[in-house]
């Protein structure tokens, strides 16, 4: 109670400053113009979230997990929404809690279209999240080959080394998506390359049992 009792009475001096500044009706309607923003950007009403920037809300606000309207435009797949926040100067580079920006979002869903979107306003190909992954491994992890070919396309490194010494053709052998190593190998993969352990990706494939991952990459050891 006593702990309680403290709190209101913060809270109550915080605003008698704030109405003494004559500041609290603003910084109150820029409080709620921003969670109505937040709740346009869940429900995926990029009317609504286009009105609430016109009104003066923030395109950087954040929920609690400290994603962005960005972030989860990039999550759920909503080109036009993403557009709009990337043409109101939105923070491309602004991850959540985990440190996943919007391009690793966008990547880990298989949204090719907003991983281009991204890329082209100027997005970290090889930024890493607090794992020490990237948008490439997330995409060649979960298989999804177009949104592997526009990070290429857009600069990543096809070798690049992430977490254990892992490379996106590792993490693909790994997880069984032929498809994916395919475009890998296409666009010179090293399957000589070695993780942590000592292992090549072939040797990962062959572990994980995926027959057809490790027979693409015996032809081409």
């Amino acid at each position: 109670m006593q702990r309680t009792t403290q709190k209101q009475t913060m809270l109550a001096s915080l605003l008698a400053v704030l109405l003494l500044a004559g500041q609290a009706p603003a910084v109150a309607q820029e409080i709620n113009l921003n969670a109505r923003l937040m709740i346009a950007a869940k429900q995926d009403d990029t009317v609504r979230l286009g009105n609430l920037i016109a009104e003066g809300a923030n395109v950087n606000s954040r929920t609690r997990a400290g994603d962005t309207p960005l972030n989860l435009a990039a999550r759920k797949g909503n080109l036009a929404m993403a557009r709009l926040l990337v043409d109101h100067a939105a923070d491309l580079e602004l991850g959540n809690a985990a440190q996943v920006t919007p391009l690793m979002s966008a990547a880990y869903e298989g949204h090719a279209d907003i991983v281009r979107l991204l890329i082209q306003h100027g997005a970290k190909v090889d930024a890493r999240d607090q794992l020490g992954k990237s948008a490439m491994v997330y995409a060649a992890g979960n298989g999804h080959v177009e949104a592997v070919n526009a990070l290429l396309d857009g600069g990543a490194n096809v070798d690049g080394v992430y977490e254990n010494g892992l490379t996106a053709l590792m993490w693909a052998a790994g997880e069984g998506y032929p498809e994916v190593v395919r475009l890998l190998l296409a666009r010179h993969a090293n399957t000589a390359l070695r993780d942590n352990r000592g292992l090549t990706a072939l040797d990962i494939a062959e572990r994980a049992g995926k027959t057809e991952v490790a027979t693409l990459l015996a032809a081409h050891s």
